[in-house]
């Protein structure tokens, strides 16, 4: 993501990202390095496949090291539970929804770090997401996807902690 874009993200979100952090930087890497520095020590590294995997799996811990400082560092955290109270759907909205189908289903709007569709956790940039930001409760929203429109009736906003 460019520096233009935010990455806006629940608390517990940020949370998860700065555990998974602190993880990786003082618990998985160090024993990581310390494998590659036993396996160094046996001598031929070019068929050493302790060396290699270790080797490999590093580069892998450092990418992703990298790329969590970069989100926790343009991170901007909205605490939904800390909103006003309004019927609008803004990110942190957990919203009630009529579909189409007549089903009823629950989404919670979080940040692009934090879908998860067991949980019914949509990011706040997915066609979903954005037909119903600014929409108020009561209002139909169509959505448009590759079989044409659905009427999404919206039944509920709620602004709580989102887990």
């Amino acid at each position: 993501m460019t520096a233009e874009i935010k990455n806006y993200i629940t608390p517990a979100g940020w949370q998860a990202l700065k555990d998974e952090l602190y993880h990786l930087v003082n618990k998985e890497r160090p024993e990581i390095v310390q494998i590659v520095n036993w396996a160094a020590s046996n001598g031929d590294r070019s068929e050493n496949g302790d060396y290699l995997y270790g080797k490999r799996r590093m580069r892998e811990i450092d990418r992703r090291i990298r790329f969590l400082t970069k989100r926790l560092e343009a991170a901007v955290v909205v605490d939904p539970e800390a909103r006003e109270a309004t019927d609008q759907i803004f990110f942190g909205a957990t919203v009630g929804l009529l579909r189409g189908d007549g089903s009823e289903q629950t989404v919670k709007i979080v940040g692009v770090d934090e879908i998860d569709a067991t949980k019914n956790k949509i990011s706040w940039v997915s066609p979903l997401a954005r037909c119903l930001i600014k929409a108020r409760e009561g209002d139909e929203v169509v959505l448009y996807g590759p079989e044409g429109g659905e009427e999404i009736e919206i039944l509920s906003v709620d602004y709580c902690r989102i887990d």
